[in-house]
């Protein structure tokens, strides 16, 4: 009867039958998949450091360095308004943009591996590029091959995260991305602050450096296996089952490959992706997980503080190497909080990490907007007790940023959407995450210069927003397999008549 029940059961029945024990095969195929947030963390990191750099200026962009001297002692919202200067930092994003629908093709064909191993290569020739750029076409075409190794690394590595683990840790599994992520942005960060002392090279030592994350990339993903639903949506069944025992350090694994195999054939039926992607059954997993979620991460306002933090600190008086140390320590914060998020998402779920931290950092951005409003802006250096409480403030704003938005922005998205179209739904999340990361980055600054500390109110705004979406919009998905997301929605209190509607003129037309 047993055998009957497995065999019988579709996608995601047989998940109470799964088996699976710690082996150090699985750490070494998942910290290498979490390399691929080191890939995007150092360039995030190192952006903003080397823009603030007076040799860096000086050489590229003198108008914005002559402007920087003269209000050298003040305070000034407007003091790094340069759009082409901007654009070195958003250049990188409209390339991932761009990048993510070949990034698609080759995740679904190739599989996850060959994916981010494309990705570290494109990434390497980027950081060779920046390192050694003699003018500004040279640096923009070195940010879009950095842009491409970010599409096909964030393309690929949240779905092989995801697909690796099993279902009682994929929380925790899936934030390495975020962990190496927060681990590269803070190394960014350090080496900023030394490399701004060395002269008058210290930006190529900071952007080169770039490359060693992608050496490891490159290095690791040869090594590291497939992933089992990959390779069964290749056909490439006896080399799935055996990755599966491996990874799951049991031969017990029959529920759960009968499982992929299900799935796989669902997937194999789905000869446009993203024409069914469209559908209403999968209608709340586009809205939730492929727009809302990633445009919403942007939207936060904390990578505007991640990408011009240094540029952030010195418009608002702070010295050439306190503002890089300030954003050292806003961004050690980042790697706190997700450490806490990486052993608590899968214990009080993903809900209550998003709406508790979302209060928190409405808070944050009121009370920024605040003090800028009174203190700042006067042709003087704000007080130390000022620079001392923004600083903290905004630590307080990444910290729940990093326990929030920022794992659970790539994590919840690689839960929601079904085999058979996963890779279509994660170029669509990346796509819509790089627009909005590229869109904030290229204006953030002017919107700093104009709207002053209004911006910081615009942000706080849209996480009154983004909270009231999670909160009505998304059900808890902690530890449930993969392939039973979709009954969440059958249930939901909002999403069940519009799944149920196509479920049931489905179930009439094959009457």
């Amino acid at each position: 009867m047993a055998g009957g029940a497995v065999t019988d059961g579709g996608p995601g029945k047989r998940a109470h039958l799964y088996e699976h024990k710690f082996t150090m095969y699985f750490a070494f195929t998942c910290l290498v998949g979490a390399l691929g947030g080191s890939l995007f963390g150092y360039d995030l990191g190192v952006s903003g450091g080397v823009t603030s750099m007076d040799d860096f200026l000086e050489r590229f962009f003198p108008d914005v360095y002559t402007k920087k001297q003269a209000h050298l002692n003040e305070t000034d919202y407007c003091k790094y308004d340069n759009q082409v200067l901007t654009l070195f930092t958003s250049s990188l994003y409209f390339s991932a943009l761009v990048m993510t629908f070949f990034a698609s093709y080759l995740t679904r064909n190739k599989g996850r591996k060959a994916t981010i191993i494309v990705g570290a290569l494109s990434f390497l020739i980027g950081a060779i590029l920046n390192a050694a750029a003699q003018n500004i076409p040279m640096l923009i075409i070195g940010r879009v091959f950095l842009g491409g190794g970010i599409g096909f690394g964030n393309q690929a590595v949240p779905l092989y995260l995801s697909e690796m683990a099993p279902a009682s840790s994929r929380g925790a599994v899936n934030q390495l991305f975020q962990f190496t992520t927060c681990a590269g942005i803070l190394i960014a960060n350090l080496v900023n602050y030394f490399t701004n002392k060395i002269h008058p090279h210290g930006w190529r030592i900071s952007l080169g450096l770039a490359g060693i994350p992608a050496v490891l990339m490159l290095l690791g993903g040869i090594f590291c296996a497939e992933t089992p639903n990959s390779l069964v949506e290749q056909g490439r069944l006896d080399e799935a089952r055996k990755v599966l025992e491996k990874v799951r350090g049991t031969k017990n694994v029959d529920a759960e490959f009968e499982d992929l195999k299900d799935a796989s054939e669902l997937a194999q039926a789905v000869k446009s992706p993203f024409k069914i992607l469209l559908k209403r059954k999968y209608r709340p997993q586009l809205v939730i997980g492929a727009l809302g979620i990633p445009a919403f991460q942007q939207l936060t306002g904390n990578n505007s503080i991640l990408f011009y933090a240094p540029v952030i600190f010195q418009s608002l008086g702070f010295g050439a190497n306190a503002s890089l140390f300030s954003s050292f320590i806003t961004n050690g914060a980042l790697l706190v909080a997700t450490v806490i998020s990486m052993f608590l998402v899968d214990r009080f779920g993903r809900r209550k990490f998003f709406l508790e931290a979302g209060l928190e950092m409405i808070c944050c951005m009121i009370i920024t907007a605040v003090v800028l409003a009174v203190e700042f802006g006067h042709g003087k250096e704000l007080s130390k007790g000022i620079s001392t409480l923004l600083v903290i403030v905004i630590f307080l704003f990444v910290l729940a940023y990093g326990r929030s938005w920022g794992p659970l922005g790539w994590l919840v998205p690689s839960e929601l959407f079904p085999l058979e179209i996963r890779s279509a739904a994660q170029s669509i999340v990346v796509c819509v995450n790089m627009i909005f990361t590229a869109l904030v980055a290229q204006l953030f600054l002017l919107s700093l210069c104009h709207l002053k500390y209004g911006i910081f109110l615009l942000f706080g705004a849209l996480i009154v927003i983004m909270s009231l979406f999670v909160y009505f919009l998304l059900p808890e998905t902690k530890q449930v397999p993969i392939e039973e997301i979709y009954l969440l929605f059958e249930n939901h209190w909002f999403w069940k008549n519009i799944v149920r509607e196509e479920k049931d003129q489905e179930l009439a037309y094959h009457q």
